[in-house]
Formats: C-alpha cells, structure tokens, sequence
C-alpha cells in the first residue's frame, strides 16, 4: 500500500470545500483523495488520474471519484473528455509508488534482481537505454538526471560490459556500478537507478507539460498543489511558480516532519510547494 506523502499539509493547502471539484493528477492508491472526498460532500468530485494500469485497477472507488487510467501530461484531453469544469484545486504528487519498488517487478529496486523495465506505463525501457543508447547519452542521463559524479566512468563499463553479454537485470546492473562507485551514505547504485527512471518515463518533460494545463484549468482562487521528490523536480516547480504570476504560498516547500520520515522513511525527500491561480 502506497503511502500518501504530507498527507495533513497537503489537505490543509488545499483546504477542501463542500461541493468543490478537485483533480489528484497522481490517484495512486487513493490516499489524498480520500481525504478530499471526505470534505467535499454532499456533491463535490475528485477527477482521479493514474498512469499504472496495475495500480489504477486497485486504487479506491467511490460514487464521487471520476478514475480515469491516463498519463498526467493528457490532462486538457482528460478533463474536455470527462466534462470536469470549476476546478478548485488541483494536486500533483510527482514521486513513484511504493508499489513500483515493493511489488511491481519492473526493476525499479536495486535491492531486488528484476528486469531492467522501470517504466509506469509505455515508454522506453531501462534495459534498452542501457544496451542500445551510446556511451555519451548514457553519460549524460546519468550526470543529468542522477547528479551521479561517477556518470562517465559507469557509462564506459557499461559499453565494456555489454559487449560480453546483454545486460537484463538490475543486479547485473548493480554489479557493474559497485565497481566504481565508493559505498557512502546511500547505495552506489541510487543515483544511477534514479537517472534511468527519469529518462524511461521522462518524467521531468512531463512535470514541464502538466503544469501548464493545470493553471489553465483552475478557477482563479484555485489552490495548485506540488509534492516532487528531488532537486531537478522542485526546481521546475518553484520556477514555474515564480514566472507564471501565482501567489506563492510556499516561499520555501514543506517537508515532512521527523515523526512522519520515522512512520513512512521514504518521504523523507518529498518537498510541497503550493500557490493560488490569481
């Protein structure tokens, strides 16, 4: 069960209304929206989006939830298609699910040896980039997306070790990356596991696309509501933000507290940003 991040902060940003239209861009299991839905009865919605088709077909239901199985970056079709006008707030959780790690076996874990697959929905795969793009392009999404100050050194082994035998596995992948990268605070393996998932899903393309659908479709006064989980994310929300003319609730994002990082560790990273369509 995915657990939903700041999950207070983000009710209390958005400040859900009696009979208010709200859209979760990022249903996941449900968490935030059931919240929604407790505090915009009798008649209010909850436009309900997510991408995985695994995990849309477990999410909640109920009678004011409209689940739509769709990526976040189609959310004007989404919205034309559905008829779901008078948006007061909108919310977009950009982090993966628990799910992915814990049971989706697509490799999204380097501490499980899967498939190299990484992907939420279509898209390319983290064993193609690995096998088919050069050694310049993986450098680059490794120093990029990971941040990974070893991204050359893994990219030449991974050309080297792909020559021998395909690589598959994200323990064979693991295993190239302990030969170079130094045991510190995290695994070695973090940032690069982190770059190829951004690029598999081309996630932070798709923040860049979504935001500006969102704005549109909020009613002035509407609350846009933004948890991402790295630096890169925070950054295209934070200007976006600043250049689009909102009023910056946030002027610094709101992170968890001590007690929810000790109840829920991977929430340690997420950062809330909020501002108010003017």
């Amino acid at each position: 069960m995915h657990i939903p991040v700041l999950l207070k902060e983000v009710i209390d940003g958005l400040n859900p209304q009696p009979n208010g239209n709200y859209i979760d861009c990022t249903l996941s299991s449900g968490g935030h929206t059931k919240e929604i839905l407790k505090r915009n009865g009798p008649n209010g919605k909850v436009l309900g989006i997510e991408i995985d088709r695994e995990i849309f077909e477990k999410t909640i239901k109920d009678e004011r939830l409209i689940a739509v199985n769709d990526s976040y970056i189609n959310l004007e079709r989404i919205i034309a298609e559905n008829n779901f006008n008078d948006v007061s707030g909108i919310l977009l959780d950009v982090g993966m699910s628990s799910y992915h790690v814990d049971s989706s076996e697509r490799g999204f874990s380097f501490n499980k040896d899967e498939p190299l697959v990484m992907t939420y929905g279509d898209g390319v795969t983290a064993e193609e980039i690995i096998n088919e793009y050069s050694e310049a392009e993986i450098e680059k999404i490794l120093r990029e997306y990971g941040e990974e100050k070893f991204s050359k050194r893994i990219a030449k082994k991974i050309c080297e070790e792909r020559k021998r035998r395909k690589i598959k596995s994200t323990f064979q992948l693991v295993e190239i990356i302990r030969k170079i990268v130094p045991y510190s605070k995290i695994h070695p393996a973090t940032r690069t596991f982190q770059a190829l998932r951004i690029s598999a899903n081309d996630e932070l393309n798709n923040i860049e696309r979504v935001l500006p659908q969102a704005l549109e479709a909020l009613n002035k006064g509407g609350g846009l509501l933004v948890i991402s989980f790295h630096s890169l994310e925070d950054r295209i929300v934070k200007n976006f933000m600043k250049n689009e003319g909102l009023e910056v609730i946030t002027k610094k994002p709101i992170v968890p507290t001590e007690e929810e990082i000790i109840t829920n560790p991977r929430s340690r990273s997420a950062k809330l940003r909020i501002a108010i369509k003017i």
